[in-house]
């Protein structure tokens, strides 16, 4: 079996909850060994979060801990105690990568700053995943991913005022904004690491999620630069711009161009609008989108979903549902792909989890292993690599360093 694409990488976490878990995720998913580092004890926030299997609450048993975590090693480490930084730099003189998530002033008061770890580990590529980033006034503020949403700026543009005109700002569904922010760092870290092995030299990768975000909202950004406009939520027409409710759920449906306005109308049943003056040109129809709108929604009310999404697509309009979990688990068209594999875990049993989004013809992603136990690893770790004896983990542990 060949190697996988970044089986030659080794790499050290040391992040809470969602982004740094999920930029290393995304390395491991595609061969890099990454250990996770934990607080002895309690472990990773994500553990405490739902859902849980069978709606008991386990730290062993978390949706999203198990799937954020997906083939990590994983050991317990008190990083606050001497003890742990001094095994902790022990660890990243063996390591490629080093990512972790505290504040500036945190990651200064624990020894643990970029400038401190090049001198033990000159090629080390070490990032960096905060609120704001690692300079400017807000280096040190903190933030979770609602406010790291409405600081980056999107939640200004929705939802779309002809959709919901009274509500307030929100962010999208889910941790997207936070799962963004570590495909943003994963990215980087990968780009860092090129260089690294170009070099041999490491750098710092300093990923502030606001400024992730807000690339989501470039095209505002860059309105306000050019022309003074604060774009929002309020007063933007858009023809479909929204889901159309049907008999058992909703679709999403796109008649941007003329040619796809026109097989549009008359797949609706409205031949007329397909050659009528005031509607032949993409700045009529968005004046005119009330009323398109109006009659659309009446008339996809009389359908079900899948049947107009096969209709759609039969016609080559653009077009999809917008499907619940239970729709994704049981799509034909993931299942070809393989999209789910079953892991089997010690505590939570055998689960079909999400896999990757992408499919390597010879560096292929088939290995998936189980998020690991709180400690699962640490004599393999600490014995195996760092050369301790089973009576110095078992001294560690009672001190309550791991």
């Amino acid at each position: 079996m060949p190697e996988q694409a970044l089986s030659h990488l080794k790499v050290l976490e040391l992040c809470n909850l969602v982004s740094g878990s999920y930029c290393t995720k995304l390395l491991a998913d595609l061969g890099a060994e990454v250990i996770k580092v934990e607080p002895p004890g309690i472990g990773d926030g994500s553990r405490r979060r739902g859902p849980f299997l069978n709606d008991i609450p386990h730290t062993e048993r978390s949706g999203l801990f198990l799937y954020l975590n997906t083939n990590k090693l994983g050991i317990t480490l008190d990083v606050k105690t001497r003890t742990g930084q001094s095994i902790l730099k022990e660890l990243i003189k063996q390591t490629d990568i080093f990512v972790e998530d505290n504040l500036p002033e945190t990651t200064a008061e624990l020894g643990l700053t970029y400038a401190e770890l090049k001198k033990i580990n000159p090629h080390l590529v070490m990032t960096s995943i905060t609120p704001f980033g690692q300079i400017g006034p807000y280096r040190n503020y903190k933030a979770f991913e609602l406010n790291s949403v409405h600081a980056g700026g999107e939640g200004y543009m929705m939802p779309i005022e002809s959709t919901f005109p009274t509500r307030e700002p929100v962010k999208g569904g889910g941790l997207v904004g936070d799962c963004m922010c570590g495909l943003s760092a994963s990215l980087a870290t990968l780009a860092a690491s090129y260089d690294m092995k170009a070099t041999g030299m490491g750098q710092h990768v300093d990923v502030s999620k606001q400024d992730v975000l807000m690339t989501m909202v470039g095209l505002e950004v860059a309105m306000f630069t050019y022309s003074g406009t604060v774009r929002t939520r309020h007063k933007r027409k858009a023809m479909l711009a929204a889901p159309k409710e049907c008999q058992d759920g909703y679709i999403m449906m796109s008649a941007f161009g003329d040619r796809d306005w026109q097989v549009f109308a008359r797949f609706i049943g409205k031949d007329s609008w397909a050659e009528e003056e005031r509607l032949n040109t993409s700045m009529k129809r968005w004046e005119n989108s009330d009323e398109i709108d109006q009659y659309v929604e009446t008339w996809a009310k009389k359908h079900k979903k899948d049947d107009l999404f096969q209709q759609l697509q039969a016609n080559a309009l653009a077009g999809a549902p917008v499907n619940t979990s239970e729709d994704l688990v049981k799509s034909p068209q993931l299942e070809s792909r393989g999209f789910f594999v079953e892991i089997d875990h010690p505590k939570a049993g055998k689960l079909n989890y999400p896999s990757v989004s992408y499919n390597l013809s010879r560096t292929t992603c088939n290995t998936w292993r189980a998020a690991p136990l709180l400690g699962q690893h640490n004599e393999f770790v600490y014995c195996g690599r760092l050369g301790y004896d089973k009576q110095a983990l078992v001294k560690m542990s009672e001190a309550g360093v791991i």
